[in-house]
């Protein structure tokens, strides 16, 4: 049976310029690098210059997108960004893209679903691919994370940085098989009553203020491990798959002890787990796309590989995409 897939086309990323390490934070927060790297794994992170906006981080990373993909402005019917740090509460940030790349037709929009924000995107433009209506989409997770952090909080404010990935998805013919290239399918949850494990205390309805990051830092983890190993299992058996099929996982990159808790969990090796979390910390929504786009770029990540994306965000939500390269 044939059917339509939305196939990976290309893939893109940018790192604001500026690196700060551990050491730089903790001349200014109670912390050291030997405490951040024991609890999260993480070693430095980018920060977006003052002059940066979410909108100009996810166009450096669409434009790289689009030329590996070899597509133009012309080429695009949709962009869909997965962002929890908007430039404005309106108009969304990928009508700001489409202006920025000159694309001169289709739609733009964002999605909000914090970490898991990209995949969110993703699926809704998979959506869109699948049922027709689309034939070539920009799928950007783009963040300025940093906006939101209380920097004397330690517990939060080492563990964010900035950045941007994005893919570019076109429209493929599949055999509706699980040997097709492209992406096989993807599976996105929410449990709202969680929210209070993790927020951000403002908003336009909360007394017109961004607010600050607030996590329960081991309530979270035990979440993180239990649904993300379930939902990679949900992607598995939906296309007849095991643990052992898999070349890699490109996970949420948010902590190591997580991504190291959630591999022996679904029964896969560490070497088959692509981590950028040591370089580039939490990015939110930014972080499976500029691990992708790492991979996939220094030559791990070969055409026909199975790949899985998963993540888990504020929500809480939480999701993985299955795909074949």
């Amino acid at each position: 049976m044939s059917v339509i897939r939305s196939r990976l086309a290309g893939v893109g990323a940018y790192l604001p310029q500026r690196v700060v390490t551990n050491d730089d934070l903790a001349k200014i927060v109670d912390t050291s690098d030997e405490w951040i790297v024991e609890r999260s794994g993480i070693r430095q992170r980018h920060i977006a210059a003052d002059d940066e906006l979410t909108s100009d981080l996810a166009t450096r990373a669409a434009r790289a997108a689009m030329e590996n993909a070899g597509v133009t402005a012309d080429d695009i019917d949709l962009i869909v960004v997965g962002t929890t740090t908007p430039d404005d509460t309106f108009p969304a940030t990928a009508a700001k893209v489409q202006a920025n790349l000159g694309v001169p037709g289709g739609f733009a929009f964002d999605v909000q679903a914090v970490c898991s924000g990209f995949l969110y995107a993703l699926a809704t433009a998979d959506k869109f691919i699948r049922a027709g209506d689309v034939k070539t989409a920009l799928v950007i997770g783009a963040e300025t994370f940093s906006r939101l952090l209380d920097w004397t909080d330690r517990d939060t404010c080492v563990l964010f940085g900035d950045g941007a990935g994005a893919v570019v998805l076109r429209a493929a013919e599949g055999e509706g098989k699980n040997t097709d290239t492209g992406i096989l399918s993807t599976h996105l949850h929410a449990d709202g009553r969680f929210r209070d494990l993790l927020y951000v205390n403002g908003g336009p309805s909360r007394g017109q203020k961004v607010g600050f990051v607030k996590m329960e830092g081991k309530e979270v983890f035990r979440h993180a491990v239990t649904k993300l190993a379930g939902v990679v299992e949900e992607a598995l058996a939906a296309n007849g798959y095991t643990s052992a099929d898999l070349d890699w996982i490109v996970p949420h990159q948010a902590n190591r002890r997580i991504l190291s808790s959630t591999s022996k969990k679904v029964g896969v090796g560490e070497d088959r787990i692509v981590v950028t979390l040591d370089r580039h910390a939490n990015t939110s929504a930014a972080s499976i796309p500029l691990a992708l786009c790492t991979a996939v770029t220094d030559g791990r990540i070969k055409p026909g590989q199975l790949i899985l994306l998963e993540a888990m965000g504020g929500g809480f939500t939480w999701g993985s995409a299955l795909i074949r390269l």
